[in-house]
């Protein structure tokens, strides 16, 4: 199994990308809203952390929202409590899919975590940041200072750039990007 990471800034459309090679996709933001929703354990933990901002089952994104702007230390505190999680979830997306010859993880802070191993294909999404910063104003969920927040979370972008293997420019148009996806699926897959 060929597990390609996407890597990029946030909004520069990476859940688009990976969803273009046409194989099973591990969304990191999908499974956390998942876990907030479903995973009562989650919710206590959560709750026995940051008492003042959870309030009930499930965990509201907007309380979340509220501990990380009053205070970066409790961004940590989500992440040590959520990650864990996550991650034995993807462990169970690679046992799901063992027969697939690709699967792609779509996982903001892959390398920041340290999921990625020596033997993935890094694929870094590039995009204009005027381009970025109007996306991500249409979002309903935006909020600069969370935004800022998790930046401060990241390596910086030109690191990431040059760990990856390939580099996908991303428009915003979708046929280009499909065009360019094809091409570097059929590349690693040796076609």
């Amino acid at each position: 199994m060929i597990k390609i990471g996407i890597l990029g800034d946030i909004g520069s459309g990476k859940s688009y990308v990976a969803r273009q090679f046409g194989f099973p996709v591990f969304d990191a933001d999908i499974e956390i809203t998942k876990i907030y929703k479903k995973n009562k354990n989650c919710f206590k933990k959560l709750r026995n952390k940051l008492p003042k901002y959870i309030s009930s089952f499930p965990v509201k994104k907007n309380e979340l929202r509220r501990a990380i702007i009053d205070n970066q230390s409790n961004l940590k505190k989500i992440i040590k409590i959520v990650h864990p999680i996550v991650r034995a979830n993807m462990n169970n997306f690679f046992k799901k899919n063992k027969n697939k010859k690709i699967v792609v993880l779509d996982i903001p802070l892959l390398m920041e975590n340290k999921i990625n191993k020596k033997n993935y294909i890094l694929i870094f999404v590039d995009a204009k940041k005027k381009e970025i910063q109007r996306r991500l104003k249409n979002r309903l969920n935006y909020n600069p200072k969370i935004f800022s927040k998790l930046k401060k979370l990241q390596l910086p972008l030109e690191i990431k750039k040059r760990k990856c293997n390939f580099i996908i420019i991303n428009n915003f148009k979708s046929s280009s990007v499909r065009k360019n996806v094809k091409v570097l699926k059929n590349k690693i897959l040796g076609k």
